[in-house]
């Protein structure tokens, strides 16, 4: 861990509950001694440290061997720095084809902060489960990167795009060079904040992974922090202004401000009522902290004592992509009932990737919302995934 993050997470535990900042930063431990490297973390990133079989909990149905991982990977608050990421490898049932399985790296949606969120650990929600399996049952190998600190020491980044392409890019090269018959396509899939981390990993790609052959990209719900400023004022302020179980995404962003500059104090900014909720952002995951917020009626304008403008500016930078020109084909999904992720933001993200010059295949879905988008778009993610795999040319429909 980097001498700023430790210092951050001191910081933040000292504001958070008054207890020493030699004991453990909130939010690690609570999961088995596989996820902490006491060795000496090797210099390059994707170096696979070691591997284990999950348990029955954490498997996949439709996987013929579960595996736990722990890989490293590039500090994405600190780039000279190497971290340790855990993870998943799914196989598929059988025997792999001639060059191997075909690599899908897929990256989750926003569970929470805390070590005990992270899916090697805590498992999959049912629409993950449902979705995992059925690329799994088309004989699709899948890696699934748990980010930067989660399951492994330090807080999470949260929503940040350089600690998630990396997490990404690294589990790649981790079981690529694993000896687990793989072939050399990947195709990269996320949903929500993996949305966000799908696209910025296509993105990060030709400079931090340029060996890597990645053939395709899949996002569904995927934030755009570009509109964070720019789009629709009057929903914004609806939202504001309402009490939402998506508040929680703002109080893991108060989190990360902590990481950037220890001398932001959360206590100093929420008002006694939010406290709490920000104090379960920190220990619990997605679900308690979302529970939280609406039993205590929380919302953005009733939460803060005092701006949280200056903390959050830098996280939503941050989170921004560095650029959005792609020379791989990315395939879009939107949901037209979306709640979580402001659906206008996925519009000006397709829109400024077309103008980009990338190969955009952008699919909205009217009727379906920011869950029920995953599986719903199967019906042409499935097809998008198969040309990528088969090297066909993939133009997208940016002119349609």
């Amino acid at each position: 861990m980097s001498p700023r993050l430790s210092l951050a997470l001191a910081v933040l535990l000292a504001g958070c509950s008054g207890v020493s900042a030699a004991q453990t930063p909130v939010g690690d431990g609570g999961v088995p001694a596989f996820y902490t490297w006491a060795d000496k973390v090797p210099a390059s990133p994707g170096t696979m440290l070691r591997s284990e079989p999950l348990t029955a909990r954490q498997s996949l149905a439709d996987a013929g061997q579960n595996i736990r991982i722990l890989y490293t990977s590039t500090d994405g608050l600190d780039t000279g720095q190497r971290v340790i990421v855990s993870g998943a490898l799914f196989l598929p049932k059988g025997t792999p084809p001639p060059g191997g399985w075909p690599l899908m790296a897929w990256a989750h949606g926003t569970v929470g902060s805390a070590d005990i969120c992270a899916p090697s650990f805590a498992g999959r929600s049912p629409r993950d489960t449902r979705y995992l399996n059925y690329w799994l049952a088309q004989g699709y190998a899948i890696v699934a990167t748990d980010y930067q600190g989660l399951g492994t020491p330090g807080l999470h980044p949260y929503g940040l795009s350089s600690p998630l392409a990396y997490g990404v890019l690294d589990s790649i090269r981790a079981v690529m060079a694993g000896g687990f018959d793989l072939s050399k396509r990947v195709v990269v899939f996320g949903q929500s904040q993996g949305g966000r981390a799908a696209f910025a990993t296509a993105v990060y790609a030709k400079d931090y992974a340029p060996e890597l052959n990645i053939v395709g990209v899949v996002a569904t719900g995927t934030p755009y922090t570009a509109t964070h400023k720019t789009g629709d004022s009057a929903e914004l302020e609806k939202a504001r202004s309402s009490v939402v179980p998506t508040f929680a995404y703002n109080l893991l962003r108060l989190g990360t401000a902590t990481l950037f500059d220890p001398s932001v104090v959360p206590g100093e900014y929420l008002n006694e009522r939010a406290m709490p909720a920000f104090e379960s952002s920190q220990r619990d995951c997605l679900q308690a902290i979302e529970q939280r917020v609406v039993a205590d009626g929380l919302t953005f304008n009733d939460s803060f004592k005092r701006s949280p403008k200056v903390a959050l500016d830098r996280v939503y930078r941050e989170s921004a992509y560095p650029t959005l020109k792609t020379d791989i084909p990315v395939f879009v999904g939107t949901g037209g009932q979306d709640r979580d992720v402001f659906v206008p933001g996925q519009k000006a993200l397709v829109r400024d990737a077309c103008k980009a010059g990338d190969r955009i295949e952008w699919h909205f879905y009217p009727q379906l919302d920011h869950s029920a988008t995953v599986n719903g778009s199967l019906v042409d993610s499935a097809p998008f995934v198969r040309k990528a795999f088969a090297g066909e040319v993939i133009v997208g429909n940016c002119g349609g």
